[in-house]
């Protein structure tokens, strides 16, 4: 049986200072990211390039590369951003909701 192919999940910052995020199975970002960079993916990215690669993190398990990108997908510009810069503390904050309480967990 051969070596189990992983997930990447990405955030690609567009020209206009957007981000994207998206998944790619694999163990290497390179092909996809040219993609999005010369258009070939019709959508999103393809009217705002060229981008940029800001955050990355491989999955083992494709299910769980999914849930995540969803996640973060849901997530607001700014705790996006906290993701980008690795700030934990920021994040955590901006996982609380407005009136104080931490979201419930599923």
């Amino acid at each position: 049986m051969g070596k189990a192919v992983g997930c990447y999940v990405y955030m690609l910052r567009c020209s206009d200072g957007s981000f994207y995020v998206g998944s790619a199975t694999g163990d290497d970002l390179s092909r996809p990211i040219t993609e999005h960079q010369t258009g070939a993916y019709q959508g999103y990215t393809s009217k705002r390039r060229p981008v940029t690669l800001v955050w990355s993190e491989h999955f083992d398990r494709i299910t769980d590369a999914i849930a995540v990108e969803r996640q973060i997908k849901g997530w607001s510009r700014a705790k996006k951003m906290a993701l980008i810069r690795g700030d934990w503390d920021r994040m955590q904050a901006l996982a609380k909701r407005r009136a104080g309480k931490p979201m419930p967990s599923s």
